[in-house]
């Protein structure tokens, strides 16, 4: 089954962490020891920075009410412009669905806030898997009767995960920005781009490496994680080179957003010069599942009909999951 494309949007909240906050904080981090580390120079959170400075954000229940922005607000800001870019009008969306990391409500799902607040009466559904949720919901859109779908869907991640973060702890305060994509998808009416080649694939053996609880900071295992996601992005970036490289298209690489030192590893071990590399992992940090959607959304008005893009993705669960998105005027 075909899975088109029409637009994506993205939205990140004014308030910038950069290292010389941290700095301020006294927990340890210095703008060289960050960029050694992960490579991240500034990040952006929906919680007001003084907010931060005095609570080091102890109290989770606090932080929501704290935040500048909901889940909601910042899906609807990042859905208006996807559908701005796919040309349509928002009335002629069929259904929403939606997931993140930090999700403001278990019940009723996400994407009933966020279609409540696009004024929406559709159908409903989250998806999540941390950092691989717009994968997961790609692929298992790819799986869908198309018979059974309207003829645009609307996939929303809200990812405003610095709500969880401990930033007494310098090893994963340093890391997290927030940001929400969305995306225009259609199974019947062809689209700007194609998504081929979708996989999607999971170890629950390793449910505990990457952890948001209830009502807990998110924490991981560091050292493992990273050593997991280099070596499953390498072998899925080797499987889309293989499988759709094409001497007359451009193939870009757009990875999950960790860090920096990860994806130039990857790079360097699948042959990716850095012009076609694209990454933000610098200046907005790891915005889990939002990451390389807004990468390919800040790029929107540069991709080419001959552009391909591998987009990789690794996350919590532990999972795994890859797709190629083909641009082209015949799409």
């Amino acid at each position: 089954m075909s899975v088109y494309l029409h637009g994506l949007g993205h939205f990140h909240p004014e308030n910038v962490l950069d290292n010389a906050f941290f700095e301020s904080l006294d927990i340890g981090t210095t703008d060289a020891w960050i960029m050694e580390r992960v490579g991240i120079r500034t990040r952006r959170t929906v919680l007001p920075l003084d907010y931060v400075r005095a609570t080091k954000n102890a109290d989770l229940r606090a932080a929501m009410e704290a935040a500048l922005y909901t889940n909601a607000e910042t899906g609807r800001r990042a859905a208006e412009m996807a559908i701005a870019r796919a040309g349509i009008q928002k009335s002629e969306i069929g259904m929403v669905l939606a997931g993140g990391s930090a999700l403001d409500t278990v019940t009723p799902a996400e994407a009933a806030n966020i279609a409540a607040a696009l004024e929406l009466e559709v159908p409903v559904l989250d998806m999540i898997s941390a950092c691989t949720t717009m994968h997961t919901q790609l692929y298992m859109m790819s799986l869908m009767d198309p018979a059974r779908l309207p003829p645009y869907v609307l996939i929303v991640v809200p990812e405003n995960v610095t709500r969880v973060v401990d930033y007494n702890d310098r090893s994963g305060a340093v890391l997290w920005g927030d940001c929400t994509v969305a995306a225009v998808i259609s199974t019947h009416v062809p689209g700007r781009a194609e998504i081929l080649g979708n996989t999607m694939a999971s170890s629950p053996a390793g449910h505990d490496k990457v952890v948001v609880p209830r009502t807990g900071h998110f924490r991981q295992e560091g050292r493992t994680v990273q050593t997991f996601a280099i070596k499953q992005t390498i072998r899925l970036l080797q499987d889309l080179q293989r499988q759709f490289t094409q001497p007359e298209r451009n193939l870009y690489f757009v990875g999950h957003q960790a860090n920096r030192g990860m994806l130039d590893n990857v790079c360097k071990s699948c042959n990716i010069v850095p012009e076609r590399h694209r990454h933000n992992v610098e200046s907005f940090g790891n915005t889990a599942g939002a990451g390389s959607a807004s990468v390919m959304s800040q790029h929107w008005d540069d991709w080419l009909p001959t552009d391909d893009i591998a987009v990789v993705g690794v996350g919590g669960g532990l999972t795994w999951a890859s797709y190629l998105l083909r641009f082209g005027a015949n799409a």
